[in-house]
């Protein structure tokens, strides 16, 4: 089965498209603000219901939530859904891992150290200091969102997964954990990497054979 990015794009389009026109949005902001006008501007809207849900919600972009996903494809669906899922998860890993030790950045916290008492918090929420580019969280939620839609029959899923990604985006400049150019730069490598990961690894014809179309509880039976 012989398959360009191309394809992969075209297979994940109402998902794809829409985030084309988020990020347009998301660097036209860049460019007339500022990381401290961006930053406070997130900051400065809060509430105890809001801290509340996105202090949960931000685990979407959690690897443990995407190996549980992979594992319940492996058990109900097929092996070749759960390999091309947890693979892309592990590529794109990987790789922000790599950037995130190469950048070395700060966090807000430590980037505005001097300003702390500006800063609102979440209770009870670890805040780490260093390793703030590009949000892993970003990564794996948009990384995600993408090999989703690639396997739905029902392409307009593609938009669901797209808020979902977006708002765990969100979720990580409202919890104080990375900067906005963190979060789209997560998001650009998580559906760009992916896409072309898939487009290389789906094409590859011992995925396609019966076994891998199997899975642990259709092999029992």
């Amino acid at each position: 089965m012989k398959m360009g990015v191309k394809d992969v794009l075209n297979r994940i389009r109402l998902f794809f498209i829409p985030y084309l026109i988020v990020l347009s949005a998301c660097l036209v902001v860049k460019l007339l603000f500022t990381r401290e006008e961006i930053y406070f501007t997130v900051n400065s809207y809060y509430t105890r219901a809001a801290d509340q849900f996105f202090r949960y919600f931000t685990n979407f972009g959690d690897g443990l939530l995407t190996v549980t996903i992979a594992v319940v494809l492996a058990l109900f669906y097929n092996y070749r859904k759960a390999f091309l899922l947890i693979t892309s998860y592990g590529v794109t890993s990987i790789l922000a891992q790599i950037l995130k030790h190469f950048f070395d950045a700060p966090r807000p916290k430590l980037f505005f150290a001097d300003e702390l008492t500006r800063i609102h918090f979440v209770d009870d929420m670890f805040v780490p200091s260093l390793h703030s580019f590009p949000s892993g969280h970003s990564v794996t939620a948009f990384s995600t969102a993408v090999v989703l839609t690639y396997f739905c029959r029902q392409r307009a899923w593609g938009l669901v997964f797209l808020v979902i990604a977006v708002v765990t985006g969100y979720s990580r400049m409202y919890l104080s954990a990375h900067f906005f150019e963190d979060v789209v730069a997560g998001s650009i490598i998580g559906v760009i990497v992916t896409a072309f990961w898939l487009s290389w690894l789906d094409s590859k014809p011992f995925l396609h054979g019966h076994k891998w179309q199997q899975s642990a509880i259709k092999k029992r039976a």
